[in-house]
């Protein structure tokens, strides 16, 4: 099979022929239709996240299709189109997996990090965190759905019944978070990179009522913001946003540092809070609100072997919507 191996972070990727996997007992094999592109397979490519599996394949926001069970497996069958997200197994048995807080599992593995992902054309999953799909997506539509739309869900539910919102960072997750939240009745503004005026005019026509740049400030005061964009400056900046008793969630898995800021931009009941990773419970409550809203992604396809430009891309703030990989 074509994947595209990382041999250490830092380098770039490498196309690289590879044996397709054997799936082991509880595994499913998928033969892989298409895989987002996502800010986290960066920080791992950089190296900002520590210890993961090399060679590695990056990719959790896989869309693919059952080809083989391993032994024990009967929730599948071949043919059935499935996803695959972060979260790619939990002990099950810790205190965090006993209280529904499998996403903070210490023996958890991660897809594309610990567990080999999605930028190849075969990969094996445990077939008790895969998704059944909603229908109405294409793969390329429905792949984004798997990360950029599960950690902003939640990152959405730790927001409280916020009705000014705040996303900063309009790329991938807030393009369909934005949706989400119009959905619920709320009012977004949006944050870009300062003079970005074909991100704000983007979210401006998925309904935020206003869009502006990251140095800006909004014309009234949030009720909760989210922090997509993996810059600690924007944390004191969003406190001094959000009105009393608000929420500035940090919805990335890194984040540069935080620097100092006045107790009394915390003060009056605001909270700062992180979210970390996802729960199956997460993935199939916004799967299954995904064709009520309904959410529609604007994707950019590549092919598998232009994996790094569309790394590249994202990085530079070049995507409009969501990168996905066509496999």
């Amino acid at each position: 099979m074509r994947a595209m191996l990382l041999e250490a972070p830092g380098g770039p990727l490498q196309r690289a022929e590879r044996p397709p996997p054997v799936p082991g007992a509880g595994q499913v094999l998928l033969r892989v239709r298409a895989c987002g592109v996502c800010r986290t397979d960066l920080h791992i490519l950089d190296g900002e996240l520590p210890a993961p599996r090399l060679p590695l394949i990056l990719g959790h926001q896989i869309v693919a299709e059952v080809a083989g069970l391993g032994p024990g497996v009967k929730r599948f069958t071949p043919g059935e189109r499935v996803g695959v997200a972060w979260l790619g197994w939990a002990c099950g048995a810790c205190k965090y997996c006993q209280r529904g807080q499998e996403n903070l599992c210490p023996q958890a593995r991660f897809t594309g990090y610990h567990l080999d992902g999605g930028y190849a054309e075969y990969t094996v999953a445990y077939a008790d965190f895969c998704y059944p799909l909603p229908m109405g997506y294409s793969d390329l539509e429905v792949a984004p759905l798997l990360c950029a739309g599960l950690i902003g869900y939640r990152s959405l539910k730790l927001a409280g019944q916020a009705e000014h919102l705040g996303l900063y960072g309009f790329g991938a997750a807030a393009h369909i978070l934005t949706q989400v939240a119009r959905h619920q009745g709320r009012q977004v503004y949006a944050f870009t990179r300062p003079g970005d005026a074909a991100g704000q005019r983007f979210a401006l026509e998925l309904g935020a009522v206003w869009a502006g740049g990251s140095d800006q400030s909004p014309p009234q005061k949030l009720d909760a913001a989210i922090l997509f964009a993996p810059d600690g400056t924007l944390v004191p900046k969003a406190l001094r946003d959000v009105d009393k008793g608000g929420t500035v969630v940090c919805g990335g898995i890194h984040m540069s540092e935080i620097p100092p800021f006045p107790y009394a931009l915390l003060w009056e009941e605001r909270v700062l809070r992180s979210v970390a990773n996802l729960t199956r419970q997460d993935g199939e409550e916004f799967l299954a609100l995904a064709p009520q809203v309904p959410i529609k992604t604007e994707v950019q396809a590549y092919p598998l072997e232009a994996a790094g430009q569309a790394l590249s891309d994202l990085r530079a703030g070049k995507v409009r919507g969501a990168a996905v990989l066509a496999v």
